[in-house]
């Protein structure tokens, strides 16, 4: 042996992840800002199928029904269970799927940076929401989505839509089922379908012809909690898997999901639950806004509190409290 030769193991790290186009460049993300961070780190990709992504043909309340799991268990379950199993080492999640409270063994160990926030309109040519014809199709799978709509167009008529984003911007170029969709701005961006920065008011979305896309202003349409940002999930036990975690987080984003999950959590609010939250930080004080939709129907009660940055729970509470 050569002296003084270093002979300890090559750090490893298993990342898992779903195996949409979305999920993998989230995937992709994660193991170039490790790879920044850890140049040694040896990093192993495992892709996991979800319930999610397996039943495709109902509507995501329906598969949670059937596969006798919560909601937003069906893109998360087969994940952890790879945790669990000690297969994968960290699981990389579009955090708006990860449910606000997490099984004790189970920890989100970090963030990464924030993509845009807010919810797409993608028409065959309307330059807005104003602008759909009057009983005009909308395809979503969301609840949240489909209240607002109900609420700000009680004329239109929503569709369910299941799919990846690609095969939902298909269906809406190729099928006469739909007449507009709604999508997340995070996953047509990092997906390229947009530019990160907006350049007119309706923007064609790349390589769909004829498709026109429209940014719905966040203070409009709410989006959902943690909407844009990538989750890192581990084993609350496993502290060398953590630590590259928060190596990569990002503060600022951090700070605001924190305060948007909180905020659901005290709501007891989950993937059937009509609300919209959305955050903001000015200086050292961060904006949290909500829009809450009563189960029974209704109009929303819309509420906006201000707190010092650094206190997310607070504000969350402040913010629960003004709705209750």
């Amino acid at each position: 042996m050569i002296p003084n030769e270093d002979t300890s193991p090559t750090p490893r790290l298993i990342i898992g992840t779903r195996g949409s186009e979305l999920a993998l460049v989230q995937a992709t993300a994660t193991e170039g800002a490790l790879a920044a961070m850890f140049p040694d780190l040896e990093r192993v990709r495992n892709v996991i199928k979800t319930t999610g992504d397996r039943r495709t043909d109902v509507s995501l309340n329906e598969v949670a029904k059937a596969e006798g799991i919560f909601d937003k268990g069906v893109f998360i379950k087969e994940l952890e269970q790879a945790l669990d199993s000690g297969e994968i080492d960290l699981a990389v999640h579009s955090l708006k799927d990860l449910p606000t409270v997490l099984e004790p063994r189970f920890v989100l160990a970090a963030v990464l940076r924030r993509a845009p926030i807010r919810d797409v309109l993608v028409t065959r040519g309307a330059a807005s929401l104003a602008e759909l014809p009057e009983g005009a199709r909308v395809g979503t799978s969301s609840v949240r989505r489909a209240r607002q709509l109900e609420w700000l167009r009680p004329d239109l008529t929503i569709v369910d839509l299941r799919g990846n984003v690609p095969t939902r911007l298909r269906k809406l170029a190729e099928d006469d089922t739909y007449d507009a969709i709604l999508l997340a701005e995070a996953g047509l961006v990092r997906l390229d379908f947009l530019p990160e920065s907006q350049s007119a008011p309706s923007e064609p979305v790349a390589n769909m012809p004829g498709l026109v896309a429209v940014r719905l202003p966040e203070d409009e349409f709410f989006p959902a909690a943690g909407q844009g940002a990538i989750g890192l999930e581990t084993r609350a036990s496993d502290a060398p898997s953590r630590v590259f975690a928060e190596a990569i987080g990002h503060r600022e984003t951090w700070l605001r999901v924190t305060a948007e999950r909180e905020f659901l959590r005290l709501l007891d609010a989950g993937c059937h639950t009509p609300v919209g939250v959305y955050s903001s930080l000015h200086g050292d004080r961060i904006h949290l806004s909500a829009r809450v939709f009563p189960e029974s129907g209704g109009a929303p009660r819309t509420a906006t509190v201000e707190c010092p940055a650094d206190e997310p729970l607070a504000a969350a509470l402040t913010l629960y409290q003004s709705l209750s």
